[in-house]
C-alpha cells in the first residue's frame, strides 16, 4: 500500500490557502478515482482505494501543519509502511506557481510541515511533490502569504500545479518516481 498524503491546516478558514496545496492535490486525487475521504483515525482523515492497480490510502492530517509528522508517523507504524511507500504533498514557496518539483528524498526546508514529518519518521528518505506557490513580493509577508486568501486569478495559476500534482501520483503509480521526475521535473 502506498500511503499518499497531503499538508494543510484543517480548519475551514485555510481552505482557500496557499499553504493548503497538499489538501487540494488529495481532494483532486480522491475526486478523479472516486475515493472518499470519509474516516477518521490516525489524527488525520482519509481513505483508501486503487489507483493504476495500487492500493493507496489519502490522507490529510488534521493536527495542524506544524505536527503533520505525528499523523503520518501513526500511519505508517500502524501498517508497518516502510519509507519508499510514502509521497507527501505540500506547497513550496521556492517553485514557481503552476508548477511543481518531484523528488525521491532531501531535507525538509523551511517548511515547518516537513520538519515535523522528516522528524517524526527520523528519515529523509521518502518521495515527495512540491507544488510551487511562489513567494511574496516582501520576505516580511510569508505568513500572510501563506494563510491568506487566495484571490481568483492567482487561484487559477496554483490549479495548474495542484493539476499537475495529481498527474504526477499518477505517473509514480504508474511507471516509478524516476519516469515521473523525468516526465514533470
Amino acid at each position: 500500500m502506498y500511503l499518499i498524503v497531503g499538508l494543510g491546516n484543517p480548519e475551514t478558514d485555510y481552505s482557500r490557502t496557499r499553504h493548503n496545496m497538499g489538501f487540494e492535490v488529495i481532494n483532486s486525487i480522491a475526486e478523479k478515482f472516486d475515493i472518499e475521504l470519509n474516516k477518521t483515525k490516525f489524527k488525520a482523515i482519509y481513505g483508501t482505494g486503487i489507483i493504476n492497480g495500487e492500493k493507496v490510502m489519502l490522507a490529510k492530517p488534521q493536527t495542524y501543519m506544524n505536527l503533520s509528522g505525528e499523523s503520518i508517523k501513526e500511519i505508517v507504524d500502524f501498517y508497518k509502511l516502510e519509507n519508499k511507500d510514502i509521497l507527501v504533498i505540500y506547497d513550496d514557496i521556492d517553485t514557481a506557481p503552476g508548477k511543481i518539483r518531484i523528488k525521491k528524498s532531501g531535507g525538509p526546508g523551511t517548511h515547518n510541515g516537513m520538519k515535523s514529518v522528516v522528524s517524526s519518521l527520523n528519515s529523509e528518505d521518502f518521495m515527495r511533490i512540491r507544488v510551487g506557490i511562489g513567494s511574496p513580493e516582501f520576505k516580511g509577508d510569508l505568513i500572510n502569504y501563506v494563510l491568506g486568501y487566495i484571490p481568483d486569478d492567482q487561484y487559477e495559476v496554483l490549479k495548474k500545479g495542484i493539476y499537475l500534482a495529481s498527474e504526477a501520483v499518477e505517473e509514480i503509480l504508474k511507471n516509478g518516481i524516476d519516469i515521473a521526475m523525468n516526465k514533470f521535473n
